[in-house]
């Protein structure tokens, strides 16, 4: 089972059925990640965040990334909900799953799948403080640094 939804929902709820479904025979390993928005970015108190995306271009780019994380590792698995619209600070934002026959694949597995998502997906995030400004949000030079440590040369 490999696929990627984006919603607006929550999907807390969906998190039991999913780490049912994730799991098969001989798997020994299944490893979650779930982002929560967080109350701030650097030093300004953050309100809420607004995600944007590109319908269908968005969803071929993860799975893109699924691939990538399958050539890499041995994985049953691997399962993306990303969410979009209004999230308030405190909500979740990212569900990674993935599952696999040994720990190290799985934990391995997911830390790219995130690496991924935070420099290749195309989300747009901008940011809403408390005192009433906004920003776009830029890609970080620490998330890219977290991505060079799985490219091959």
């Amino acid at each position: 089972m490999f696929w990627v939804k984006i919603q607006k929902a929550s999907f807390d709820d969906e998190i039991p059925k999913l780490d049912q479904q994730i799991q098969q025979n001989n798997c020994g390993a299944l490893v979650s990640f779930k982002g929560i928005v967080r109350g701030y970015d650097e030093q300004e108190p953050l309100s809420y965040l607004y995600l944007e995306h590109f319908p269908e271009v968005t969803e071929q780019e993860i799975k893109r990334i699924l691939q990538g994380a399958q050539e890499y590792w041995t994985i049953h698995s691997a399962i993306v909900i990303h969410r979009i619209g209004k999230l308030n600070v405190g909500e979740n934002i990212v569900l990674v799953m993935v599952s696999a026959s040994h720990r190290k694949a799985a934990f391995e597995a997911s830390q790219f799948i995130m690496d991924y998502l935070k420099t290749e997906a195309p989300f747009w995030k901008k940011e809403f403080f408390q005192d009433g400004t906004s920003r776009w949000v830029k890609a970080k030079e620490t998330d890219i640094e977290q991505k060079k440590r799985w490219q091959v040369s």
